[in-house]
């Protein structure tokens, strides 16, 4: 067997430790991230109410997982700009846990007990026109709450899992998006998951045929109401194609994240890391 100086293994981790990338460790503790709304974490029984919840759905140890507190400020510093609420201290309830672990393709499970307008395809399709596309997200609330503030701690728990900061322009045009069909979904009788459906439809359309122009997409959304079949007001169709307008002219941010966090998201990086360790050791 051949000797190895002590010289060659500092060397050699020296070496490991600038080829592995961002988010890969031993024991994946960082892909796994928490975000509590400061309502919540402030509350013993409502914090241990929602981490009963993560523990049963996730089978996480907690204590090996990033967490982190979401505050009204960070919330109001995207919802007011949208729709002109804000919220103090005392209302922020919504928290979230993301798992880069199952990174195969994107899934919400939500807390519908608790949860009671955001549903998981609002969350999924939100989080996709970001351009986030792997990762287990679960959504709960220790008391019945909308959901809305969640979506400010999802995106927030990628970015401490990932080290890649979402563009504030992208932030805003998903929570744009969540907001616009939350208040479609409370003023009518519309069906939340139809309603996900055929904004999913539409966006599709949209970027497929790269459209910016607003009377072609209030065109593409009349045309799938009648596919589904579903009664919208016209401001109710103004307003979600001022959100899918919003989400097209920023496609050139959501782009460049992608790229930004693709390395992370994805396996290959890891797996070479993987298998440099491998062959060194050996």
């Amino acid at each position: 067997m051949r000797k190895i100086s002590l010289s060659m293994i500092l060397l050699s981790i020296l070496i490991i430790g600038m080829l592995i990338p961002v988010g890969f460790s031993a024991n994946d503790g960082s892909q796994v991230v928490i975000t509590y709304g400061e309502t919540t974490h402030k509350n013993t029984d409502y914090k241990n109410i929602v981490d009963d919840f993560f523990v049963k759905q996730a089978g996480v140890d907690l204590y090996t997982i990033d967490s982190k507190i979401i505050t009204a400020s960070e919330v109001n510093k995207i919802a007011s700009t949208i729709t002109g609420k804000t919220y103090n201290s005392n209302q922020i309830f919504s928290s979230a846990l993301v798992d880069l672990n199952d990174n195969d393709n994107l899934e919400v499970s939500v807390d519908k007990s608790k949860i009671t307008t955001i549903t998981g395809d609002m969350y999924l399709s939100a989080l996709k026109s970001v351009g986030i596309t792997s990762g287990h997200v679960y959504v709960t609330s220790p008391v019945t709450a909308t959901g809305e503030s969640a979506l400010t701690g999802i995106m927030n728990s990628y970015e401490v899992a990932t080290d890649v900061e979402i563009p504030d322009t992208v932030k805003e045009a998903a929570n744009n998006e969540i907001y616009t069909q939350a208040e479609i979904v409370e003023n009518s009788d519309v069906d939340a998951d139809e309603l996900s459906n055929l904004v999913d439809d539409v966006k599709q359309t949209v970027q497929e045929e790269d459209i910016t122009d607003h009377a072609t997409i209030v065109n593409i959304i009349n045309n799938y109401t009648i596919t589904y079949n579903i009664n919208l007001t016209n401001t109710d169709i103004e307003n979600l194609a001022d959100s899918i307008e919003q989400i097209q002219n920023v496609q050139g941010d959501i782009d460049n994240y992608q790229s930004q966090v693709s390395d992370v998201l994805g396996s290959t990086d890891s797996d070479s890391a993987k298998g440099f360790l491998s062959g060194l050791f050996n």
